[in-house]
């Protein structure tokens, strides 16, 4: 006779089994590799891989319920989110289907007490980017007319960032710095980077603005400068994206002649081929191609700063009435 008293049932016949690979293909995509049992569950899939959230399809099996010694019923998530240790299982809104889910979960909940597991109707998908740190965005909406590809998602960001501070705080280690940040994008960078460095700082920025000058170094002013004295100070110049390298080029002569005790960059993103000046960058968080990106502090025409990811946009929004095609990045 199957098992009813969840507690009564033997640790170790709870022990979870893990599930053969459904990897059809190694190559594409993700969703495109694995042999879905239902076309919903590749269109989360699909979801999954378009806002960069890691997953597993169906990785265990739990055993839920028992004839005597033996397992009577077992019950397989759809799948397994490592990121946030989340199990999910998709339904459609047909109650024949909802009714033993909802029972299988309640089982699952009861034996597996430290197990993290939704049932997910398609109306939840938001929900979900919500709690996988999207913030309150209209995804569908942002999907078909703005977001082009996501680059980097939020939980590589904040990885990223926390190993920046980490590195940081051990090259100065006894040491106190100043954080210069170069205005406006560096904001979310700045403000997250700060957090994960342990020794004393003191934060300062500077603003720049560029004019139509017939030489490079004519094309950029600090118009907004530092307050802090940085004299016989360990300086570190925070940027949102180095370019060419011409705009940090200047700012590092300018910083230098202020005699600072040492001078280091570290930069959210890099394009190394674009290159024109070959200028020290001790700390990047990410290498990324020549595409025009937006999101984490970075924008257009002022939008989009406050995407939580790193993405491109799509054509049609460079193409609305008044606008002009992007032109090259902030450091040109």
């Amino acid at each position: 006779m199957a098992s009813s008293a969840p507690h009564s049932v033997p640790q170790k016949w709870r022990r979870p089994i893990r599930q053969r690979s459904r990897l059809v293909r190694r190559t594409g995509p993700a969703h495109s590799r694995v042999a879905f049992a239902h076309p919903s569950e590749q269109e989360f899939a699909r979801f999954l891989d378009y806002y960069r959230i890691r997953w597993v399809y169906e990785p265990v099996s739990f055993p839920i319920s028992w004839d005597g010694t033996k397992v009577a019923e077992m019950f397989t998530p759809d799948f397994y989110l490592p990121e946030h240790e989340m199990y999910v299982e998709l339904t459609t809104m047909k109650q024949s289907l909802v009714t033993p889910k909802n029972r299988k979960l309640r089982l699952l909940r009861e034996l597996y007490p430290d197990i993290n597991v939704r049932l997910l109707y398609r109306k939840d998908y938001q929900q979900l980017l919500a709690k996988a740190g999207y913030g309150a965005l209209e995804v569908q909406h942002l999907r078909k007319e703005d977001i082009g590809d996501i680059l980097i998602s939020p939980v590589e960001l904040e990885t990223r960032v926390r190993a920046l501070g980490r590195k940081i705080s051990r090259d100065y280690r006894g040491e106190s710095i100043v954080l210069v940040g170069v205005l406006k994008g560096i904001t979310f960078f700045l403000a997250d980077l700060a957090r994960r460095i342990n020794v004393p700082f003191v934060i300062d920025y500077i603003d720049l603005r560029r004019f139509a000058g017939a030489q490079p170094r004519e094309r950029v002013r600090i118009v907004r400068d530092v307050d802090y004295p940085i004299e016989g100070r360990h300086v570190l110049l925070v940027e949102d994206i180095v370019n060419t390298g011409l705009t940090l080029d200047y700012v590092l002569s300018e910083l230098h002649a202020r005699q600072p005790a040492s001078l280091e960059v570290v930069t959210l993103l890099d394009r190394p081929l674009r290159r024109l000046v070959n200028v020290p960058v001790k700390y990047v968080g990410f290498q990324i191609p020549n595409d025009y990106v937006v999101g984490y502090g970075l924008d257009y025409r002022e939008l989009y700063r406050n995407l939580p990811f790193i993405c491109t946009l799509r054509s049609s929004v460079y193409d609305l009435p008044g606008n002009l095609a992007p032109g090259p990045p902030a450091d040109a």
